[in-house]
Protein backbone atom coordinates (compact mmCIF):
# COMPACT_ATOMS: atom_id res chain seq x y z
CA UNK A 1 0.00 0.00 0.00
CA UNK A 2 1.61 3.64 -0.50
CA UNK A 3 1.80 6.29 2.02
CA UNK A 4 -0.62 8.98 2.27
CA UNK A 5 -0.34 11.39 -0.87
CA UNK A 6 1.03 8.80 -3.10
CA UNK A 7 -1.80 7.22 -4.86
CA UNK A 8 -3.90 4.23 -5.05
CA UNK A 9 -1.84 0.77 -4.69
CA UNK A 10 -3.90 -2.58 -5.15
CA UNK A 11 -3.37 -4.98 -2.24
CA UNK A 12 -0.95 -7.79 -3.18
CA UNK A 13 -1.20 -9.81 -0.20
CA UNK A 14 1.79 -8.25 1.35
CA UNK A 15 0.43 -5.70 3.32
CA UNK A 16 -1.45 -5.18 6.35
CA UNK A 17 -5.40 -6.06 6.69
CA UNK A 18 -6.64 -2.57 8.02
CA UNK A 19 -5.77 -0.69 4.74
CA UNK A 20 -7.73 -3.13 2.80
CA UNK A 21 -10.60 -3.07 4.96
CA UNK A 22 -11.03 0.53 5.41
CA UNK A 23 -14.75 2.36 4.82
CA UNK A 24 -13.57 4.05 1.23
CA UNK A 25 -11.53 1.37 -0.03
CA UNK A 26 -13.97 -0.73 -3.00
CA UNK A 27 -14.94 3.00 -4.07
CA UNK A 28 -11.21 3.25 -4.39
CA UNK A 29 -10.59 -0.17 -6.08
CA UNK A 30 -13.50 0.60 -8.07
CA UNK A 31 -12.18 3.98 -9.85
CA UNK A 32 -8.60 2.41 -10.21
CA UNK A 33 -10.15 -0.51 -12.58
CA UNK A 34 -12.62 1.69 -14.19
CA UNK A 35 -9.53 3.72 -14.94
CA UNK A 36 -7.23 0.45 -15.44
CA UNK A 37 -9.97 -0.25 -18.39
CA UNK A 38 -10.39 3.03 -20.04
CA UNK A 39 -6.86 2.63 -20.81
CA UNK A 40 -6.75 -0.43 -22.28
CA UNK A 41 -9.86 0.93 -24.16
CA UNK A 42 -7.60 4.11 -25.37
CA UNK A 43 -4.37 2.64 -26.05
CA UNK A 44 -4.96 -0.91 -27.60
CA UNK A 45 -6.76 -0.17 -30.68
CA UNK A 46 -9.50 -2.86 -31.61
CA UNK A 47 -8.17 -4.79 -28.75
CA UNK A 48 -9.45 -2.60 -26.49
CA UNK A 49 -10.09 -3.24 -23.07
CA UNK A 50 -9.76 -7.38 -23.83
CA UNK A 51 -5.88 -7.30 -23.60
CA UNK A 52 -3.23 -5.56 -20.86
CA UNK A 53 -2.02 -1.98 -21.84
CA UNK A 54 1.66 -1.45 -22.38
CA UNK A 55 2.13 0.01 -18.76
CA UNK A 56 0.69 -3.19 -17.49
CA UNK A 57 3.37 -4.57 -18.54
CA UNK A 58 5.66 -2.97 -17.20
CA UNK A 59 3.89 -3.30 -14.00
CA UNK A 60 2.55 -6.68 -13.66
CA UNK A 61 2.29 -7.74 -10.41
CA UNK A 62 0.41 -3.83 -9.53
CA UNK A 63 -1.99 -4.98 -12.74
CA UNK A 64 -2.65 -8.28 -11.21
CA UNK A 65 -3.17 -7.29 -7.80
CA UNK A 66 -5.98 -4.31 -8.73
CA UNK A 67 -8.01 -7.03 -11.53
CA UNK A 68 -8.00 -9.25 -8.42
CA UNK A 69 -8.84 -7.08 -5.73
CA UNK A 70 -11.42 -5.58 -8.32
CA UNK A 71 -13.19 -9.16 -8.43
CA UNK A 72 -13.83 -9.34 -4.72
CA UNK A 73 -11.83 -12.17 -4.68
CA UNK A 74 -9.24 -11.62 -0.58
CA UNK A 75 -5.97 -10.85 -0.64
CA UNK A 76 -3.80 -12.55 2.03
CA UNK A 77 -2.33 -9.86 4.80
CA UNK A 78 0.76 -9.55 7.20
CA UNK A 79 0.52 -8.45 10.70
CA UNK A 80 2.92 -5.88 12.47
CA UNK A 81 5.50 -8.50 12.32
CA UNK A 82 5.41 -9.83 9.28
CA UNK A 83 3.24 -13.36 9.84
CA UNK A 84 0.68 -14.05 7.72
CA UNK A 85 -2.34 -12.60 9.37
CA UNK A 86 -5.66 -13.57 6.71
CA UNK A 87 -5.86 -15.95 4.14
CA UNK A 88 -6.10 -14.71 0.60
CA UNK A 89 -4.59 -14.20 -2.71
CA UNK A 90 -0.90 -13.29 -3.06
CA UNK A 91 0.63 -11.47 -6.07
CA UNK A 92 4.26 -11.26 -6.69
CA UNK A 93 7.21 -11.16 -9.44
CA UNK A 94 7.88 -14.22 -10.98
CA UNK A 95 11.50 -15.49 -11.17
CA UNK A 96 13.44 -13.74 -13.52
CA UNK A 97 14.14 -13.54 -16.90
CA UNK A 98 10.85 -11.59 -15.51
CA UNK A 99 7.70 -11.41 -18.11
CA UNK A 100 5.17 -13.51 -15.72
CA UNK A 101 3.45 -13.22 -12.17
CA UNK A 102 2.84 -15.88 -9.57
CA UNK A 103 -0.12 -16.03 -7.64
CA UNK A 104 -0.10 -17.94 -4.51
CA UNK A 105 -3.10 -18.56 -1.94
CA UNK A 106 -1.48 -18.00 1.23
CA UNK A 107 -2.80 -17.74 4.99
CA UNK A 108 -1.58 -18.26 8.45
CA UNK A 109 -0.14 -21.39 9.48
CA UNK A 110 -2.70 -23.82 10.46
CA UNK A 111 -5.43 -22.12 8.68
CA UNK A 112 -5.91 -24.67 5.60
CA UNK A 113 -4.99 -22.46 2.80
CA UNK A 114 -3.43 -25.33 1.24
CA UNK A 115 -6.83 -27.26 1.05
CA UNK A 116 -8.53 -24.47 -0.61
CA UNK A 117 -5.91 -23.32 -3.12
CA UNK A 118 -7.04 -25.17 -6.17
CA UNK A 119 -10.58 -23.75 -6.00
CA UNK A 120 -9.31 -20.60 -4.94
CA UNK A 121 -6.45 -20.01 -7.49
CA UNK A 122 -8.73 -21.38 -10.00
CA UNK A 123 -11.53 -17.81 -9.48
CA UNK A 124 -8.10 -16.25 -9.53
CA UNK A 125 -7.71 -17.33 -13.11
CA UNK A 126 -11.22 -16.88 -14.09
CA UNK A 127 -11.32 -13.14 -13.05
CA UNK A 128 -7.80 -12.63 -14.82
CA UNK A 129 -8.38 -14.63 -18.16
CA UNK A 130 -11.72 -12.31 -19.48
CA UNK A 131 -8.95 -9.69 -19.37
CA UNK A 132 -6.70 -10.99 -21.55
CA UNK A 133 -3.65 -12.62 -19.23
CA UNK A 134 -2.84 -16.27 -19.47
CA UNK A 135 -2.85 -18.65 -16.74
CA UNK A 136 -1.21 -21.73 -16.37
CA UNK A 137 -2.01 -23.76 -12.77
CA UNK A 138 1.71 -25.36 -11.63
CA UNK A 139 2.62 -27.32 -8.04
CA UNK A 140 5.37 -25.68 -6.55
CA UNK A 141 7.57 -26.78 -3.31
CA UNK A 142 6.05 -28.45 -0.82
CA UNK A 143 3.10 -29.58 -3.75
CA UNK A 144 1.74 -26.25 -2.98
CA UNK A 145 0.05 -24.67 -6.49
CA UNK A 146 0.42 -21.53 -7.60
CA UNK A 147 -0.61 -19.72 -10.57
CA UNK A 148 1.93 -18.82 -13.47
CA UNK A 149 0.04 -15.40 -15.16
CA UNK A 150 1.64 -14.14 -18.65
CA UNK A 151 0.98 -11.47 -21.50
CA UNK A 152 -0.86 -12.90 -23.85
CA UNK A 153 1.60 -13.51 -26.85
Amino acid sequence: MASPGQGFEPATGDGPAALTATAGRAAQVRTAYEGLLQIRRTVNGGAGAAVPAPWELRQMPRAVALALEAAGLPPSAVDAEGRRSRTGYRVAAGPPPGGRVEVTWVGPPGGGAALEEQERLGACAAALEPLGWVCLLYRGPRRRRFLEVEPPR
